[in-house]
């Protein structure tokens, strides 16, 4: 058999939140996905090697999560079929500007992270808002629409265009399935 091998590189800070504690998220991830971890906390690299790809990309998919802030226990829905983890970076909306980043992390979290909890509420996901970077975790047709709500806010569209327009996803997605059933 094969044995592939893939190395990654998470925030130092978010290092032992990858590891957890006596090494519980790290067991896990590696128990789950048939795979092994190499971790170098000092730099951050982190080298995943297992012998099933698709346990290797889904792995992948959950460090990059903790990496990008997210709870592990977030980040572990991966795991799931259909989940996805999704991820933008504020350097494409900002430019260089420090000012503007801020300013545009501030549009997605609201006050108080108004903006975001209804965000997460009306999709289904869970948004986190890190360094640089906004990354979503969901199932993939909803992460599809959250990321469509975080581009509309991060390019100006008012916080009330954007509920209107996930509470009409919602309802088409309400109207959908139970059409199905």
């Amino acid at each position: 058999m094969t044995e592939y091998r893939y190395e990654l590189k998470i925030p130092r800070a978010r290092v032992a939140v990858l590891i957890g504690k006596d090494g519980s998220v790290k067991k896990e991830i590696e128990t789950e996905t048939k795979t092994k971890l190499d971790i170098d906390s000092k730099e951050g690299d982190v080298f995943v090697s297992g012998e099933d790809a698709l346990g290797l990309y889904v792995t992948r998919d959950i460090i990059k999560a903790i990496g990008r802030g997210f709870n592990p226990e977030f980040a572990l829905l991966l795991l799931k079929q259909d989940y996805i983890f999704e991820s933008t970076s504020l350097n494409d909306y900002a430019g260089k500007s420090q000012d503007t980043l801020l300013r545009l992390k501030g549009r997605v979290i609201g006050k108080e992270g108004k903006a975001r909890g209804v965000m997460e509420e009306l999709t289904d996901c869970h948004i986190c808002v890190y360094g640089k970077t906004i990354g979503i975790v969901g199932l993939a047709e909803n992460v599809g629409i959250a990321k469509q709500a975080v581009d509309m806010l991060l390019t100006g569209s008012s916080h009330a265009n954007v509920y209107k327009f996930l509470e009409k996803k919602r309802r088409e997605s309400k109207r959908k399935k139970g059409l199905e059933m």
